[in-house]
């Protein structure tokens, strides 16, 4: 079968059935509720990159309710940030969410911004939290490129098993012609492809008896053929330089005063990669040393 394009077959036929299949299965999330504000959509945005739902569920609520206004986060040392980012992974989103929550501050007044260009201007902010945010938060009109969603638009549209490793413009102009040209419908079809790519058309056991659009899923109307691309990037974590960052980072998220040295080398035996994995952290801003051999999470 040929994969379908957005020359050849019309989207709409996409639209109803998926943001239908939403309105009736879509989790019920903090911050997909009304209170949780722009503020709300941009911190869960930030933490759910590369971390699951159920990860971040205990750390965002513990975020906003400590922090639920940007001022109140730009008001206090990043290293607090880093702190209270927990387990979660990728530590430097932590340090990303507070200089956004600095310049939000500074140049608006404390409101997160609703000008996708305003967005995308704000420091951390790339181009998918942007459209992200103004999508889920202010109901624009912007093709928002998750994992999910790409997998979605590979198999329904493409007729591929997965997309490729990074995001292509062939597949953003594919997301573009897929929008749908009602503001407030584009943003539910955001939101519900992001859904059905995380709890239907999920990257192993996908189940098409649940799926809105099997009857038109080109890759599935094919046989499902196998994936021919380039191999497909693993996460591994055990041993990495990763695990030992992470390992130093909790002995100062739980230290109340700066750590010496030697509580950190004693996280960690293989000394070469620690000292790399220290220098590292030093580097990205997370981990601030100071005289005497002492270390400390970032004051400024």
């Amino acid at each position: 079968m040929t994969a379908m394009t957005a020359t050849q077959t019309s989207p709409s036929p996409l639209h109803t059935p998926v943001i239908g299949w939403f309105e009736q299965h879509a989790r019920d999330l903090p911050w997909r509720r009304p209170e949780a504000g722009a503020w709300g959509v941009m911190v869960s945005e930030f933490m759910l990159q590369q971390t699951p739902v159920n990860r971040v569920l205990p750390v965002y609520e513990q975020w906003m309710a400590r922090w639920p206004r940007p001022a109140d986060l730009a008001a206090e040392p990043p290293g607090e940030a880093v702190r209270a980012w927990g387990r979660l992974g990728y530590p430097r989103r932590a340090l990303r969410l507070h200089g956004a929550a600095q310049a939000i501050t500074e140049r608006h007044g404390g409101d997160v911004p609703s000008e996708h260009a305003q967005l995308l201007a704000l420091p951390g902010i790339g181009e998918y939290t942007a459209a992200a945010v103004a999508s889920f938060a202010y109901g624009q009109r912007h093709a928002v490129l998750d994992t999910n969603v790409r997998r979605v638009f590979a198999r329904a549209a493409t007729g591929v098993q997965y997309p490729p490793n990074a995001t292509t413009a062939a597949e953003r102009k594919l997301a573009r012609a897929l929008l749908p040209e009602e503001d407030e419908r584009a943003a539910r079809w955001a939101a519900a492809t992001m859904e059905l790519g995380a709890l239907v058309c999920t990257a192993r056991n996908e189940d098409c008896t649940r799926c809105p659009i099997a009857a038109q899923c080109a890759w599935r109307l094919a046989g499902k053929p196998a994936h021919q691309g380039p191999a497909r990037r693993g996460q591994t974590y055990a041993g990495t330089d990763r695990q030992v960052r992470g390992r130093l980072l909790a002995v100062l998220r739980e230290a109340v005063a700066p750590v010496p040295q030697a509580a950190l080398d004693a996280v960690w035996d293989e000394p070469v990669q620690r000292a790399r994995a220290l220098d590292g952290l030093v580097a990205d801003g997370l981990v601030e040393p100071l005289s005497g051999g002492l270390y400390r999470l970032p004051l400024s």
